[in-house]
């Protein structure tokens, strides 16, 4: 006797779910074929289903390990770069680098007259107090405070260690250097700090990536994502691109600044991802599905 059973998922609306089993059995060689047919359907919710269904959901999401490994390839980079920076700084090898930069920000005739036209420096020094010590403190007590209404304890003693602990390790580099403000051209601002590395250019890149990465992390939509980095990252660039157009500080003193505070960002952003994944902070809150942009 020969036995052969097939399974049928059927396509469309109508038959979503349905189960079909077909079983034919030849009973004799003798008789005609004698065809049974069962069929056996087992309904199934339409919710359970997902009827957009694209390869990329069926991918598997990148392990932790990976990440963990990304992180520590770009932190080691971003430490390499600061030291060399560093080395680089004290030794007095950049100091044609950073004349150039900086005396082409002013005009030939007076260096005492920035580049461009008048308005822009007025644009300058606001966008150099975004990265302020007092426009910092207010934002992180804003962003703290609202994490506490909202009765997020942990994640906002997280968000709070993370950038005051950034601040003092400015403070800690910059009583390390000691690095002199630049005497070529007038200051534009007022600076009281030694230099190196910059304050502002430091502070505004831990400041800002890490409150976007936080932020990032309660989206689903990949372009909010994306578009929350993009402004952290815009503010931090234009926020070290000022200080130097002021004249208050020299161009490696903001590339190092941006090379330290980003690795803080990024290694606060892990240590957050690991501590939700250990439920000792909150995990984000998603946003509505229906929210989300079907194309992210």
């Amino acid at each position: 006797m020969l036995a052969r059973n097939e399974r049928v998922q059927p396509s469309g609306a109508f038959a979503t779910g349905a189960i079909v089993r077909v079983s034919r059995l030849q009973l004799s060689r003798v008789r005609p074929p004698r065809v049974q047919i069962e069929i056996k359907i087992r309904a199934t919710q339409l919710s359970e289903i997902p009827m957009h269904s694209t390869p990329r959901d069926r991918l598997p999401r990148p392990r932790i390990d990976t990440g963990i490994l990304i992180v520590f390839v770009i932190t080691t980079l971003a430490s390499l770069a600061f030291l060399v920076l560093a080395a680089k700084v004290t030794g007095g090898s950049t100091m044609a680098f950073d004349r150039a930069i900086i005396e082409g920000l002013r005009h030939t005739t007076d260096p005492a007259i920035p580049a461009g036209p008048q308005w822009l420096q007025r644009v300058m020094i606001d966008v150099t107090a975004l990265g302020g010590g007092t426009v910092l403190t207010i934002i992180t007590v804003i962003v703290v405070a609202y994490l506490l209404v909202i009765k997020r304890w942990s994640t906002a003693g997280f968000v709070a260690i993370a950038i005051a602990g950034g601040g003092a390790a400015n403070e800690l580099l910059k009583s390390t250097f000691m690095r002199a403000r630049p005497d070529l051209v007038a200051h534009l601002t007022e600076s009281y700090s030694s230099s190196f590395p910059s304050g502002h250019a430091m502070n505004s890149a831990l400041t800002y990536l890490t409150l976007a990465a936080l932020l990032a992390r309660t989206q689903k939509s990949r372009r909010v994502r994306v578009f929350l980095l993009v402004v952290a990252i815009a503010l931090t660039t234009a926020v070290g691109f000022s200080r130097v157009y002021l004249g208050v500080h020299w161009p490696t003193d903001v590339i190092a600044g941006w090379c330290v505070g980003a690795t803080w960002a990024l290694i606060f952003a892990l240590i957050a991802h690991a501590l939700q994944r250990r439920g000792q902070i909150e995990r984000p809150q998603a946003t509505d599905d229906s929210n989300v942009d079907p194309g992210s």
